[in-house]
């Protein structure tokens, strides 16, 4: 999509400098924008693939998701609880069936919003721990591995020590 588009609205323009901030790149191709569709891609590597970047979509149906596979292209949109509908049995008796559906979010600036806040929760703040080239460290390795830099060192320290109190004995 081209930046005038951005450009047009002071809400489009925020979107477009967060998108710029977070280093998000609108990827969208001409038919997508035809279609209404507004497809992002973000600076993250994908954690199933480890070689393609996360790629998140919003739809002119009102639909948000990712993009990340083709046949499973998940919504991110928030779930809710659907009025129950009721289906008569053979024998007479009616089951109540609920089922929970997705809110549809209508305005393109605010599927955009919701995309730039749901990106930043779940791929750049859940995500923090990642090093830049996709290895996932977990939070117990690290301290793991922090706290036994901190052994280490004053096993050092310790063992310097020691080694000048021999040497005074000695003399």
């Amino acid at each position: 999509m081209n930046k005038e588009a951005y450009k047009s609205d002071t809400r489009y323009e925020k979107v477009f400098h967060n998108m710029e901030l977070l280093g998000i790149v609108d990827i969208t191709t001409n038919r997508q924008h035809r279609n209404g569709t507004v497809v992002w891609r973000l600076p993250i590597k994908n954690n199933n693939s480890g070689k393609t970047l996360i790629e998140v979509a919003s739809f002119s149906t009102g639909y948000v998701r990712n993009q990340n596979s083709g046949y499973s292209n998940y919504q991110l949109n928030k779930r809710c609880e659907s009025e129950p509908e009721y289906f008569k049995l053979a024998n007479g008796d009616y089951r109540k069936f609920e089922t929970r559906g997705c809110v549809l979010i209508p305005e393109e600036i605010d599927r955009l919003e919701y995309l730039i806040s749901y990106c930043l929760k779940n791929y750049y703040i859940k995500r923090a721990n990642e090093v830049a080239d996709g290895k996932y460290v977990s939070q117990w390795y690290h301290d793991f591995r922090v706290d036994q830099a901190k052994c280490d060192k004053e096993a050092e320290c310790l063992s310097d020590s020691d080694d000048l109190t021999l040497t005074v004995i000695k003399l």
